[in-house]
């Protein structure tokens, strides 16, 4: 058993709140910019403090007009927009908790959480969202009241609480306390229904004041103007705590409702100083680059200068970057570094990343053209992140140290333990889980498998539930295979499979972008499904392949793959709204290939 804490920076009082700051940041810096809110693909207007301040009071009072109670449940469901912050803050100041819910989920997924978590009002992006509500609302009878933000209903609403005093406001908010409920979020359910994981005022509070007191205080405090452009989803708690941070630090917010190809373009309208995202938009951006140099015929330009920029990343680490790195280095920050670094805006030098691995690879090639992407680790069981590499203690290819005031141990099976006060209080009304989750010694099992080095260092190697156990007995921990096969740009998603079998093979799509950028270079014409045997394409994927087993065993190697026609999707139900794959559903929808692959 091993064990590493660090000690706590900050202390919570017991009558803190998540509003405190705020109202505070309106009443004394009340022209400040809190957020910023687009108007057109080219402009975004700069919103105060008080007015936000005043949009976050007026919708309080409503809701207090409406009769929402404190420690009513209050549901969200909507894209990432100013408006949702907006409406959690405005619970908040009511007491009230608020559920997100993933835009994209299904009725039966909608009328669980209503159902379960006993909502009594809820907010809807638009009419298509009312509709899935409106759907299952014969079973949810607690539900009273359905806004839609994008009526005319929304700004109504805004009027109706006008009655309400700012004392009568005051007194529910100042009523809150620290453990007061601030939120039941979901998890994503890759096995069984949903949990509604139970985080209070304290839990949010703890870990992003400790945050901006550790690792985060150079990426955001060190900025003049910081600022962040947001765009995962808020109904996930990696988003809701940045949300929450970037207000607890006094920084400027920018919502943007997509992770599609449009998100980039807007990076360099926005100009965030900071950003934070899954690994998928690192990929993405890195592969875009890549098939643009490749387009022009620059390929082996932009090959020698990642390589360029790897080398260098991992000679810093050393401490000692040889002279002719330095000048390959310094051209190629000219000829291709800052290009792709104004892609995302030219002012970020920092990128948190989070939801699942980077990639070692991936780290150093960002690093080494002078954007440093750190990595973290969390659970929505402990409001997000539990550990985190910082600007100055960033050790590529772990997930950091732990957060100021939380401890780390690795239990002799291998499963990462936490503890602090950032690790919710327990499932909603659901103890026999609550009990589950806990050690005797009040410690979180994560359900993670990892290490700790010397010097406190966190590395993720799998999940205990994910483990493979081969024919042969060999214990094969997928996500380090997957985690380099998606690192190919060809590849959008990976699976392993081998459990009970005599060898590990892998389930493979292809990133569709990609795909047809590789036929163009490959002069080949036709879809995907009618490609998925074609020699070359399966050469490329192949060399992912072998790449990926060099970081394992000849017996945890992958000895075959299967291309699938069609990717992953949450659609489809094999990803979850995180982009994490539901690996028993994967399973049963492709089972005619897995048997293919060892029958074959």
């Amino acid at each position: 058993m091993r064990e590493y804490s660090s000690p706590a920076v900050v202390e919570i009082s017991d009558d803190a709140r998540l509003t405190d700051t705020l109202y505070a940041h309106a009443a004394a810096e009340p022209k400040a910019t809190a957020a910023r809110k687009q108007e057109s693909e080219s402009q975004w207007r700069a919103i105060s403090t008080e007015e936000m301040h005043g949009d976050v009071t007026a919708y309080a009072k409503a809701l207090i007009n409406a009769g929402v109670a404190h420690g009513d449940r209050v549901a969200l469901l909507s894209r990432t927009r100013y408006e949702w912050t907006v409406i959690d803050y405005a619970i908040w100041s009511i007491g009230g908790v608020t559920v997100p819910i993933y835009e994209t989920s299904s009725p039966e997924q909608i009328e669980w959480i209503l159902s379960n978590s006993g909502t009594k009002a809820a907010f809807v992006e638009n009419e298509e969202h009312a509709q899935r509500v409106e759907s299952v609302r014969s079973n949810t009878p607690g539900l009273q009241q359905l806004w839609r933000i994008d009526e005319a209903e929304f700004a109504e609403l805004r009027s109706s609480g006008s009655e309400i005093s700012d004392e009568t406001l005051e007194e529910r908010r100042t009523a809150v306390k620290a453990d007061d409920l601030a939120t039941l979020i979901y998890t994503s359910g890759t096995t069984g229904r949903p949990k509604g994981c139970r985080l209070t005022h304290r839990n949010f509070l703890f870990i992003a004041r400790g945050a901006l007191e550790g690792p985060a205080k150079q990426v955001l405090k060190g900025h003049q103007d910081p600022s962040t452009l947001l765009f995962l989803p808020l109904a996930h708690v990696f988003a809701r705590f940045v949300q929450v941070m970037v207000i607890e630090a006094n920084a400027t917010l920018g919502h943007f409702p997509s992770t599609g190809p449009e998100l980039i373009d807007q990076f360099s309208v926005f100009k965030p100083t900071f950003l934070l995202a899954v690994p998928r938009v690192f990929e993405k951006v890195y592969t875009k680059a890549e098939q643009k140099a490749v387009s022009e015929g620059k390929g082996k330009i932009f090959s020698t200068a990642a390589e360029t920029a790897i080398a260098y990343s991992k000679a810093l680490d050393t401490g000692q970057v040889p002279l002719s790195l330095r000048l390959k280095h310094k051209l190629f920050s000219k000829l291709v570094y800052g290009k792709i670094t104004s892609r995302l805006g030219g002012e970020a030098e920092y990128a948190v990343s989070g939801g699942s691995a980077l990639g070692a690879r991936l780290g150093h090639f960002f690093r080494g053209i002078g954007f440093t992407i750190i990595e973290g680790y969390g659970l929505t069981e402990t409001t997000a992140p539990t550990s985190v590499n910082s600007p100055e203690f960033n050790k590529i290819g772990t997930v950091g140290r732990p957060l100021p005031g939380t401890s780390i141990r690795i239990a002799e099976d291998g499963e990462i333990l936490l503890k602090g006060d950032h690790i919710m209080p327990g499932y909603w009304e659901n103890e026999k889980a609550t009990e589950e989750a806990f050690t005797k010694d009040g410690y979180y099992h994560t359900g993670d498998l990892g290490a700790l080095d010397d010097d406190g260092f966190l590395s993720v190697t799998g999940r205990k539930k994910e483990i493979i156990v081969t024919a042969g007995g060999k214990n094969v921990a997928p996500s380090v295979l997957e985690d380099r096969i998606r690192a190919s740009a060809l590849v959008s998603q990976c699976m392993v499979v081998g459990d009970n079998r005599k060898f590990i093979a892998a389930l493979v799509t292809i990133d569709p972008d990609s795909f047809e950028q590789w036929k163009q270079q490959k002069g080949k014409t036709g879809e995907l499904a009618e490609m998925t045997a074609d020699p070359d394409l399966n050469a490329a994927i192949q060399e992912a392949v072998d790449n990926a087993n060099q970081a394992v065993s000849k017996a945890e190697s992958i000895r075959k793959f299967r291309i699938l026609p069609t990717d992953f999707s949450e659609e489809s139900g094999e990803m979850t709204a995180s982009l994490k794959v539901k690996r028993h559903v994967v399973n049963k929808a492709w089972s005619k290939e897995i048997e293919e692959i060892y029958n074959g």
